[in-house]
């Protein structure tokens, strides 16, 4: 297997880093861009990549701006926003992938917010498959019912007044993920059920139009002991997706063999020989490998 690092460059000019991991024969099966979850390093998919690298995968991992290796030397003097992510940061990836894919079939896999971005890419219509898991954008009415006081003090009142008095969210220092840009980090906090919220109408319409656009196939995985991206959440989330076929999943832990996965455990490499292989029936053949877990 080759790793090699390498810099995107944005639309606006913003630089991110990245890094390519490539199959031990050279000759890639499909090409896998990998999103993140929301204050989470790429290095955190380093393991998944690798593992899909093995199985013949040119695999594309990148920090987001503001995020880890993609971070300014001052997070406080920027405001970047989640729509930035999709619209730049995304884009800039996929665009990257295109261009060095010899296979034909580029695909996504997304994880939280990551599996969200991709209708924001211009280019979006040219992805072939996405993997979404727990996919959403961090609406606390969709939280599990359970969870959703303590979260919603957490993530939409703690996070934004903290924010606001530091111009950044010190999420290192809290042990609540990495610290996020101002605009991350009060978008997610203030966010309610529309992702357009606060856009003015013309860019809704772009918007909107941009989603309906995404015509590939979706399988969106949710695990049922996830507080953040329940059904509910996955379900406001891929409506946005009006044109692609979407298949959604709700998985137990049991059914992978533990007692909690949660929102962020499906890539500790202790999955490797369970949800990552047969993630590989997506990946190679477009075929959901939990056919008795479909639910509307």
């Amino acid at each position: 297997m080759q790793e090699k690092r390498i810099e995107l460059l944005c639309a606006d000019g913003v630089r991110l880093a990245g890094d390519w991991w490539l199959p031990p024969s050279g000759v890639a099966a499909a090409t896998v861009v990998i999103n993140a979850a929301t204050g989470v390093l790429a290095r955190y998919y380093h393991h998944y990549a690798r593992f899909l690298a093995r199985q013949g995968f040119a695999v594309l991992t990148y920090d987001y701006r503001g995020i880890g290796q993609s971070r300014p030397a001052d997070l406080r003097r920027v405001a970047y926003t989640w729509r930035e992510w999709g619209e730049q940061d995304f884009d800039a990836a996929l665009r990257h992938a295109l261009d060095r894919d010899e296979t034909g079939r580029l695909l996504v896999v997304g994880h939280s917010i990551g599996g969200f971005l991709p209708g924001y890419a211009s280019a979006t219509g040219r992805i072939a498959g996405l993997l979404s898991i727990g996919g959403q954008f961090g609406y606390w009415g969709d939280y599990q019912l359970r969870m959703r006081l303590p979260l919603a003090i957490k993530w939409h009142l703690a996070m934004p007044a903290i924010t606001a008095v530091l111009g950044y969210f010190p999420g290192k220092r809290l042990g609540w993920l990495e610290d996020l840009p101002k605009g991350v980090a009060l978008g997610w906090g203030l966010q309610q059920g529309r992702a357009e919220q606060g856009l003015p109408p013309e860019k809704i319409t772009r918007m909107c139009a941009g989603f309906a656009a995404f015509t590939a196939p979706i399988l969106a995985v949710a695990m049922s002991d996830d507080a953040i991206a329940t059904p509910k959440a996955i379900n406001r989330a891929t409506g946005y997706y009006s044109a692609a076929p979407v298949t959604k999943v709700l998985l137990s832990p049991g059914d992978l063999g533990f007692d909690t996965v949660g929102h962020f455990n499906l890539f500790h490499a202790r999955h490797e020989h369970g949800f990552w292989k047969s993630s590989l029936d997506w990946l190679h053949e477009g075929r959901n490998p939990w056919p008795q877990r479909v639910y509307r």
